[in-house]
């Protein structure tokens, strides 16, 4: 197929967006009504709100609240294409994308990818454990959870129910303090409701955590508030332990203690995703690709990398690159977009990062906030994360129908989304006959 029948022609310069994440969503939109055609390439044809999967694992939220389509985003910007495909690979010295759908040339490509879960290398621990970067995931945990709930329910075997009941979160950021935090409150609140077979106190939540301490990106002060909600809520916590293998039932660590454990939630880390076709010494540490202070990938002229996949260790302040989350993103988006459309390379403005500060938030009434000239913790600071997360949310429906929910688990101390929805997988002929 050429690219005439994926992309109309135009007289315009062509932006190729691969991603519709944070970086390349906010790229898209500055773009939309600048004299280029851009086209915004994805594998789903929506924008998925990242850090509210917990909440739809845990049922307090549907998908469709924290996902956005992308059509709908750009309706009434014709000069502005979105394609729903598989990035396949670049031919730099062509200028040429290859797809799924086909070949598409381009002017200027901007590869924001983001990242994707990183297992270290370990096939066994990836066949078994639950990842967290897709909404997909999140609902796939939510079924398994409230599965192994129900299972426990008739199971007449005790080493078969605390397999089912035992739940271990891997990774002490802040997916994983939020998870544990979640899935405590579940235990605590809502299993006496609708599972009093169930005694709560054979339900153990395990949280697992490679540094000396959780949230270590953060403060110490929330370090030590975020240990301290959990193990008030009964999360029982692990640190500078290290899994090393999980068989489905077993965990080992890297002390060769073991636990049980039915359910292991991986949220350890995270590792960049580059297309095929760029030199491999742009391939930085965790498979981010390297980039100037202008976010051009090193040894190309017309191809950047924004979001996530970059790797830029141009700031003083950050020799090992920026932080993989979203003010990061948003805020290289935003500049490459004034960059693109200067008049000449003496008006491009090199990257540096804005550190608004950083939260997460264990449960009701109970966060940490650091922001760079204050930190606190506590009610106030669980009000200004659900803020924060409320406004950035796209469209006014989505940020209506999570408030509502959000006031409605308040005030009932009910998530009322518990719903064990699985995929159809149609019938083969074979199966029929």
């Amino acid at each position: 197929m050429t690219a005439s029948t994926i992309i109309p022609e135009s007289t315009l310069p062509r932006v190729v967006i691969i991603g519709a994440g944070f970086a390349g969503l906010t790229l898209a939109e500055k773009l939309k009504k600048r004299p280029f055609q851009v086209v915004l390439i994805d594998r789903n044809n929506y924008h998925q709100f990242q850090p509210l999967f917990y909440q739809v694992a845990m049922s307090g939220l549907e998908p469709s609240s924290i996902l956005f389509p992308l059509r709908k985003t750009f309706q009434k910007t014709p000069n502005l294409l979105v394609r729903i495909a598989e990035v396949e690979g670049i031919s730099p010295d062509n200028n040429i994308l290859h797809t799924s759908l086909g070949d598409i040339s381009y002017d200027h490509l901007i590869i924001a990818t983001g990242a994707n879960t990183n297992y270290f290398g370990n096939e066994t621990l990836q066949s078994n454990v639950i990842p967290m970067k897709t909404v997909s995931e999140a609902l796939y945990l939510r079924n398994k959870i409230l599965e192994d709930f129900e299972a426990a329910v008739t199971t007449q075997s005790t080493i078969a129910k605390t397999k089912l009941l035992n739940i271990c979160i891997v990774g002490g950021g802040p997916t994983g303090v939020e998870l544990a935090g979640a899935i405590a409150e579940m235990r605590n609140h809502i299993l006496p409701k609708d599972y009093p077979e169930i005694d709560i106190a054979e339900v153990k939540i395990t949280l697992i955590q490679g540094a000396g301490r959780l949230l270590d990106t953060m403060s110490e002060k929330a370090s030590i508030a975020t240990f301290e909600y959990l193990s008030k809520m009964g999360v029982e916590i692990h640190l500078n332990k290290f899994v090393t293998q999980y068989d489905g039932q077993t965990i080992t660590l890297n002390d060769q203690s073991t636990l049980e454990a039915g359910k292991v939630i991986w949220a350890a880390g995270v590792i960049g995703q580059a297309p095929n076709g760029l030199n491999t010494d742009v391939i930085g540490a965790g498979k981010r690709i390297r980039i100037n202070e202008y976010m051009q990938v090193e040894g190309y002229e017309n191809i950047y990398a924004i979001g996530d996949a970059a790797l830029m260790t141009y700031e003083e302040k950050w020799p090992k690159g920026h932080p993989q989350v979203a003010q990061v993103a948003i805020q290289m988006g935003a500049l490459l977009s004034k960059n693109l459309t200067a008049k000449n390379a003496t008006e491009r403005k090199p990257f540096t990062y804005n550190d608004l500060g950083s939260m997460a938030t264990i449960g009701r009434n109970k966060a940490v906030v650091d922001l760079p000239f204050l930190k606190f913790k506590g009610f106030f600071a669980w009000l200004v994360w659900m803020f924060v997360h409320l406004m950035s949310l796209i469209g006014v429906r989505n940020k209506l129908v999570v408030f509502i929910n959000w006031i409605w688990s308040y005030l009932t101390y009910d998530q009322s989304l518990r719903l064990l929805i699985k995929p159809f997988v149609p019938k083969s002929a074979n199966q029929e006959q």
